[in-house]
């Protein structure tokens, strides 16, 4: 069926990356990977151009993943039963990724390198306006967390029912991030109410548990503070 607007065409999209993650064990690897290089990036203290190189990469490698889990399972489809030619597009797919990461590591590599080798002159610099960009990179790592803890646990779709809730999950660490960014009580509470009413709605029309609610609540406030406080 075709979807009708922007968010059902959205929310298959992120059917398709928490089907990929819940599937693909590959796919875990590359978004647990994703997330430690973001990480060793801000700790290192690197440049913007530097960091858009590495998240252009992160994002080549995980496109060339989905794209080749894609091709297997057209392929499983078509030709359920062993075939030469299934054998040869899935080796050629598969090798498509495998090019992509050797780059991906190759890329890392030149760019992080020159900070850990230098660790008492490059290490925990900090970032021009640190707090703004470490909001986005906080959704960012707070997404992943939701996928990989979704599809570790097979339970859900990607913003709708499992273990934690996706909702709330981003609703509270843009409430946690808004204490650091406005260091002003009203506002910081007004942005807590309001995830708080994120979270209650998820609740009431029975798509998260509470235990759902509070665990992913907790998981993303514990992440937003830490970037925070170590890159803030």
């Amino acid at each position: 069926m075709k979807p009708r607007n922007f968010i059902e065409s959205a929310n298959l999209a992120m059917e398709g990356i928490f089907y990929a993650a819940k599937t693909q064990r590959h796919m875990r690897y590359h978004l647990w990977a994703a997330g430690l290089v973001i990480l060793i990036s801000l700790l290192l203290g690197v440049t913007r151009i530097e960091f858009l190189i590495l998240t252009f990469i992160i994002l080549l490698v995980l496109l060339a993943e989905m794209l080749n889990s894609a091709i297997e399972t057209l392929v499983d489809l078509i030709s359920p039963e062993y075939h030469h030619l299934a054998k040869v597009t899935k080796d050629i797919a598969a090798g498509a990724v495998f090019l992509v990461s050797v780059g991906a590591v190759i890329t890392g590599y030149l760019i992080l390198f020159p900070y850990i080798r230098y660790p008492f002159t490059g290490v925990i610099r900090s970032v021009e306006n640190a707090s703004e960009h470490l909001t986005l990179i906080a959704i960012i790592l707070v997404v992943i967390a939701v996928l990989l803890t979704k599809a570790h646990s097979k339970s859900g779709r990607p913003f709708y029912g499992g273990l934690p809730s996706g909702h709330s999950a981003v609703s509270f660490s843009i409430s946690t991030a808004v204490v650091f960014l406005t260091k002003n009580a009203l506002i910081s509470m007004m942005t807590f109410i309001l995830a708080l009413m994120v979270a209650y709605s998820r609740v009431a029309m029975g798509v998260h548990t509470v235990r759902e609610i509070i665990l992913g609540a907790l998981l993303v406030m514990i992440i937003t503070v830490f970037l925070f406080q170590i890159f803030g």
